[in-house]
Formats: C-alpha cells, sequence, structure tokens
C-alpha cells in the first residue's frame, strides 16, 4: 500500500519505517529539510533503540523515502498519517496549530481518493476539524475520509511497541476506511477496535490519564509507607497479584515526566474543563506527582545539612531509560533544586547529557557513573538505566566524600548498599535519617 507520514518524530518516523519494513511504499515529510537529508542517508533524528537499522534496511528495500513535500507525499498515497506535535497550551489544552496547518496542506493536495488518519494525540472533536479544513480547500467530500487511529508506543521500546501493539484503534465513519487501515496493519496480527471517531480520540487520553494515575496512586501509598513503616515494593507487589489490579505501573519512584504523560494529562483536564466537568481526580494525579521530588529532595537536603557548598552526583537524566528524551524529564527538578541550594552537580547518562548541558551547561557531565560518583557528599539514581544495575557499588563508595545513595527508582537493595558501605535511602520505606 502507499502510505505517507506528515512528521518525523518519535510517532511518524516509528509508524514510517515499521510500515516500510513491512512492505508498503512510504513517504515521510518533514519541513526540516537537514532532517530529510539525514534521513535519506539513514540517519534518524531521534535516539531510540533499533531505528536506524530498520531505517537503512528499508531505504536500501526502496520502501522507504522522505521529502520536505506534503504535496509530493499526498499525491503519492492512499492513506496519508498526520503525526505532527500537539504540546500543551498556556492553559493545559493541546496546540493544534500544526495539525491545523498540516490539514490544510493536505486539502490543497488531495487529487484522488485519500484516507487521512489522524495519528497525533488529539482532543474530541478534531476529527471533525481535519475534515472541515481540508474541505474548506475545496476537496470534494467524496475524495476524503477521515480516521482516528490513535498510537499507544513507548518511547524506548517504540519499535517493539509498533511491531507488537497490544491493541489497534480504527475510529471511522464508514467500514470502507476501516477497512483500510485493517489491511495495512493485518501483519501485525494484533487486536483490533472499530469504533466511532470520537470514541476513538478519547481512548488515547483516557488510556494515558489512567496510566498517571495508577502511578500517582503507589508514589501516595509510598508517603504512608514512609511513615508507617512499611515498603512500598511490597505493598505494591501484594495488590499487583490481585489480577483486576495488575503488577504494571505500580512501581514507586520521583514521578512520571517526559514528552506523553504530563501533556495527556493536561489535554484530559482541559478537554473535560469544556465539557463542563471539573477532573479532580486528574488534578489531584497531577498535584501528587509535582511533589514527588520536592518531597524526596527534602530528604536528601535533610540528610546533607543543606545544599550550600555540597557536590552532589546525578546517574540518569532523560526521563526514562532508552531514550534521550528529557522533556519533562525528573532530573530538570532536581537540577533546579540543587542549583537554588547552592550545590555542585555532576551527572552521567548515556546518552541525554548533550540534551540537558545545553540548557544546564554549569552541570559537570562525567565520563560514567563511577566518576561522577568521584568526591562527591551524595549520589542520586533519577532514570533506571540497566547498566546503573551492574555498579560496583563498593567501588561507587570508595569514590565518593559523603557515601550517602539516594535512590529514586528503587533499583538497588538496601542490603546490597549498606553492605558497600553507603547510607541507603529510597522511595517507600522509612527514611534513613529516622533509622540512624
Amino acid at each position: 500500500m502507499k502510505v505517507s507520514v506528515v512528521g518525523t518524530g518519535y510517532v511518524g518516523l516509528v509508524t514510517g519505517v515499521v510500515l516500510a519494513d513491512l512492505g508498503n511504499d512510504v513517504v515521510c515529510v518533514d519541513k526540516d529539510r537537514e532532517k530529510v537529508a539525514g534521513l535519506q542517508r539513514g540517519e534518524s533524528p531521534i535516539f531510540e533503540p533499533g531505528i536506524e537499522e530498520l531505517l537503512k534496511r528499508t531505504i536500501a528495500a526502496k520502501t522507504f523515502t522522505a521529502t520536505t513535500s506534503i504535496r509530493e507525499a499526498v499525491l503519492h498515497a492512499e492513506v496519508v498519517f498526520i503525526a505532527v506535535g500537539t504540546p500543551s497550551g498556556p492553559g493545559g489544552e493541546p496546540d493544534l496549530t500544526a495539525v491545523k496547518q498540516v490539514a490544510k496542506e493536505i486539502g490543497q493536495s488531495i487529487e484522488k481518493p485519500t484516507v487521512v488518519v489522524n495519528k497525533s494525540t488529539v482532543p474530541v472533536g478534531s476529527g471533525d476539524m481535519v475534515e472541515r479544513i481540508i474541505l474548506e480547500q475545496g476537496v470534494d467530500p467524496e475524495l476524503v475520509t477521515i480516521v482516528s487511529n490513535p498510537e499507544f508506543l513507548r518511547e524506548g521500546s517504540a519499535i517493539s511497541d509498533t511491531m507488537h501493539p497490544d491493541r489497534i484503534i480504527i475510529g471511522a465513519r464508514n467500514r470502507a476506511a476501516a477497512e483500510k487501515l485493517i489491511e495495512l496493519y493485518e501483519p501485525l496480527s494484533a487486536p483490533v477496535m472499530v469504533t466511532d471517531v470520537n470514541s476513538a480520540e478519547m481512548i488515547k487520553y483516557a488510556s494515558n490519564s489512567y496510566l498517571a494515575t495508577k502511578i500517582s496512586f503507589i508514589n501516595a501509598i509510598s508517603r504512608l509507607c514512609e511513615e508507617c513503616g512499611a515498603d512500598v515494593a511490597e505493598v505494591a507487589r501484594g495488590i499487583g497479584l490481585d489480577k483486576r489490579i495488575g503488577t504494571q505501573f505500580l512501581r514507586a519512584g520521583l514521578g512520571w515526566g517526559g514528552s506523553c504523560f504530563p501533556k495527556d494529562v493536561d489535554g484530559m483536564i482541559s478537554i473535560a474543563a469544556g465539557l463542563g466537568y471539573d477532573f479532580d481526580l486528574l488534578k489531584a494525579t497531577k498535584e501528587i506527582n509535582a511533589a514527588q521530588v520536592p518531597r524526596f529532595m527534602r530528604r536528601l537536603k535533610s540528610e546533607l545539612g543543606g545544599f550550600e557548598g555540597k557536590t552532589v552526583a546525578i546517574l540518569g537524566l532523560s526521563f526514562k531509560p532508552n531514550t534521550n528524551d528529557v522533556r519533562d524529564a525528573k532530573s530538570l527538578e532536581v537540577i533546579d533544586c540543587l542549583f537554588d541550594g547552592g550545590a555542585k552537580i555532576r551527572a552521567y547518562d548515556p546518552v541525554a547529557m548533550p540534551a540537558v548541558h545545553a540548557q544546564y551547561p554549569a552541570v559537570v557531565m562525567r565520563s560514567d557513573a563511577y566518576d561522577a560518583a568521584d568526591g562527591a557528599d551524595a549520589l542520586i539514581l533519577v532514570t533506571e538505566w540497566k547498566e546503573f544495575r551492574q555498579l560496583d557499588l563498593g567501588r561507587i563508595a570508595d569514590k565518593m566524600r559523603g557515601r550517602i545513595l539516594f535512590d529514586g527508582r528503587r533499583v538497588f537493595s538496601r542490603e546490597a548498599a549498606e553492605s558497600a558501605g553507603l547510607r541507603y535511602s529510597t522511595i517507600g520505606v522509612t527514611a534513613i535519617d529516622e533509622e540512624s
């Protein structure tokens, strides 16, 4: 099938290369000429495990190409995906500026029957908006059909998530358009749910809002555990064995961040307000998340006797492992808190150091975890990269001056840390200053 994807971010590029690898004839569009030139050379503009290998393979197979021309892409395709960003606006509402502009250019280019698919995360009613904009360009209504096909991929595992999805949601007004998408995704052998456009648009926001709520719930429980002497990991395991609850997203930590959860929670609150509903539950979810890092940092500040003049090492800067994305990363909150208190910071992350250094040039980037720990009064584990689980904690302790380890992701065991000579604290158990 001939497919075009407008947008080469995480969603657009991953969708494009996976569909190309399945044997479709795919054109990806981006207005950035340098990015397009890089894509044509097989260079991915995003860090995502496996994507450059897939990109090079599909280019060699002549199933993938890139262009700056939306018109060229629309004339090429039977199906056109809109996969551009929808960042939060000033009031938390999704900013649909890019979606509107792309819809206008698609409308100016359609000359044959075309299925236009909203892959971007958009609020209920966006399908109607896109259709209206396209028709305003003079397109014959018989030539265009709008479909909603929300994505559920996770940064760091986006290729696998796209190739092995839990489900495929198709919101369509007519069966012919739905069948076109069913045919496109048929090689993935995934469950397909066909519904109306509005329901499909709501499913995306509802899914991410629920997952964010689940994380905030266990983080709220972690605060109770710290006060009463319980261990939140044991509590999470115990409730997660209930099949109605499940174990996923019950890992206490510094909270959720990244490009999706913050934006989608804000978006859902804004959508609800527009429909006359005050979504108090999601507001509480957001407040719990916002308080998680400050609470953690107050404990560290107390243990150090203040941050002024102290040197603190940070391990992990990306918002999650296997990505260089630092949008709404908890590391940035930690850095702000430390700098506000007068601390010096050294840090290490396998891939995200350039992105953070661009924002915080005063953070000293180190070559590895041991180098970061050298001479530090305290060390904070912020992102649970796999390589950190293999660290020699005895060597870390020998490098440090203060030997205080604050584990923000519950990667290490207390026994291993204390055996190495470190003073260990984490989320969801009694703080070290209360145990000493």
